[in-house]
């Protein structure tokens, strides 16, 4: 299992490839990009939530 501090640095990769991503689909006027890059961002999200918990559990 990860640490917390492996799930928090990993959130924290996913979230910003996220943004490039979905900046890129903008500029690129590519939907699917943008998306792509919307859900690498709520993936890092959902993943920084998880480490949150591990931390409070002790993890």
């Amino acid at each position: 299992m990860k640490s917390s501090n492996q799930d928090k640095v990993e959130s924290t990769f996913h979230k910003i490839k996220g943004k490039v991503k979905e900046a890129a689909g903008k500029v690129s006027d590519n939907p699917k990009l943008e998306t792509e890059g919307t859900v690498e961002k709520m993936t890092g999200e959902a993943q920084e939530k998880v480490g949150q918990v591990k931390k409070v559990w002790g993890q």
